[in-house]
């Protein structure tokens, strides 16, 4: 098993639909991957997540565990919440954690575990106020967000194109968020 463990996070957006495809990766890159989605990127991949729990070898969660339950997860190195959604960003960034992934990303911040993120929104959400306030928070609690050159830039909408998501970079950049905390790769 690999000693370095990435929760990816992922919400309800056309790039989650190759999570599959990026957990492959993230395993080839000595990623331990513990698989955690929005409740409706989970309904989205309804039919996948057997597969998806044999692949990662942990369950794939989309909700919080029960009180005293124990944690199906190791503990998490790093952590990449991607695709973000427009919803996600401004949740988390708001602390409203309803939702499993932003519940886990909120306290995360406080419990320093390195943290990245990629949203994926279209130009119209991107011009919302809120969501340059959401960001400019995130990055001032220490989380890395990729957006804009170097990372997810937003198309008009209706002309979203989910296999042109980076998600490469968004690897990398979890690889190099841990690297930045001193850990042992």
């Amino acid at each position: 098993m690999a000693s370095r463990v990435l929760y990816l996070l992922g919400c309800a957006a056309p790039p989650v639909l190759r999570i599959a495809d990026v957990v492959d990766d993230a395993q080839r890159a000595g990623w331990d991957v513990c698989l955690g989605l929005t409740p409706t990127a989970a309904h989205w991949l309804s039919d996948q997540l057997p597969a998806l729990e044999q692949q990662c070898g942990h369950p794939v969660r989309s909700r919080y565990k029960m009180p005293g339950q124990p944690d199906a997860w190791p503990p998490a190195t790093a952590a990449l919440l991607a695709p973000a959604t427009f919803n996600t960003v401004n949740q988390w960034a708001l602390g409203i954690t309803e939702k499993f992934v932003v519940g886990f990303a909120a306290e995360a911040i406080g419990k320093g575990i390195p943290l990245v993120t990629m949203p994926c929104v279209n130009a119209a959400y991107a011009r919302h106020p809120q969501f340059d306030r959401s960001v400019e928070t995130l990055r001032r609690a220490g989380v890395r967000v990729l957006y804009g050159e170097g990372g997810f830039v937003p198309n008009a909408p209706g002309e979203g194109r989910p296999e042109a998501y980076p998600w490469g970079r968004a690897l990398a950049a979890a690889a190099e968020a841990l690297a930045s905390t001193g850990a042992p790769d």
